[in-house]
């Protein structure tokens, strides 16, 4: 299985700013639906973590970085790629809805990828300077 990074103050910028996409779970110890979601935020981590980092904030401990985010439910999970949100999602979820959201995500990245690798195959066109006397 892959690690879960659990956030603490001194890593958040890192996590916050990753060019790879990472799937945060604001939660609380005393949070009921929070502790339901935790498996599948495992498994998730097991079978996506070659592609997706996986980040636990606990809004007890930091209540800063959820307030940056707006989170007022919790579970919330925010899934983030360069520090801005591309899905929130509040509450606790069943595995293939949130397995969902990943592929659609992760098929989107590839999309954009492959088109920017077509791009720069594409040969340039010769620009053509013409003098004036």
């Amino acid at each position: 299985m892959k690690d879960i990074l659990y956030v603490q103050q001194d890593n958040w910028c890192e996590v916050e700013s990753s060019s790879k996409p990472v799937l945060v779970d604001f939660w609380a110890e005393w949070c009921p639906p929070c502790r339901m979601l935790a498996p599948t935020f495992e498994k998730l981590a097991a079978n996506y973590g070659d592609q997706i980092i996986f980040a636990k904030v606990n809004v007890d401990e930091l209540p800063e970085v959820a307030g940056q985010y707006g989170i007022r439910s919790i579970p919330t999970l925010l899934l983030l790629r360069d520090g801005e949100v591309l899905e929130e999602l509040v509450g606790a979820r069943p595995y293939q809805d949130l397995a969902r959201v990943l592929d659609r995500h992760l098929a989107s990245a590839d999309k954009c990828a492959e088109k920017s690798a077509e791009k720069s195959a594409e040969p340039s066109s010769p620009r053509v300077s013409r003098m004036v006397n």
